[in-house]
């Protein structure tokens, strides 16, 4: 599997992508994403295999109080391709991006009963920060992941 940045050639398939991994009530808007990847301060890599993409992942950041904080918008891996280490790879490309932009603490919102993402997280060293009752539109709770990053330099 490669992983690479964004490129604007890449929009119609990771929307695709949306479209496989969320109903259509939980997932993005194609104006939403269209958006979220023009953004400035937006990190977004990709998982490809022989030009097909697998996967994507995108974190955004902002200055607030506590200094540079980042919340990741979204991961998602085809489905038949979840298992295999891709979603890692890519939370952790973006974690590199946001540190190498001087953040210091990324963040999430996960689905408390998504126990692969959950799973994913706390083995990279997300911690539970709290809950949010009824915050996706489907009424499931949401679980709070943060994690604290090292500011340094893409390798």
């Amino acid at each position: 599997m490669d992983y690479r940045p964004y490129a604007p050639a890449d929009f119609d398939q990771l929307f695709a992508i949306e479209t496989l991994c969320f109903p259509p009530n939980l997932r993005f808007t194609r104006r939403y994403l269209r958006d979220l990847f023009r953004r400035p301060q937006t990190a977004i890599w990709v998982a490809e295999e022989n030009n097909h993409l697998a996967g994507f992942s995108a974190a955004s950041w902002a200055v607030r109080k506590a200094g540079i904080t980042a919340y990741v918008e979204t991961i998602e891996v085809l489905p038949d391709l979840r298992g295999q280490g891709i979603g890692s790879a890519l939370l952790r490309r973006v974690e590199l991006s946001a540190a190498a932009a001087g953040v210091q603490i990324i963040w999430l919102h996960v689905d408390a009963r998504n126990a692969g993402a959950i799973r994913l997280y706390e083995a990279l060293q997300y911690l539970c920060d709290g809950s949010r009752e009824d915050f996706y539109p489907d009424g499931n709770a949401a679980l709070i992941y943060r994690k604290q990053l090292l500011t340094a330099p893409l390798p």
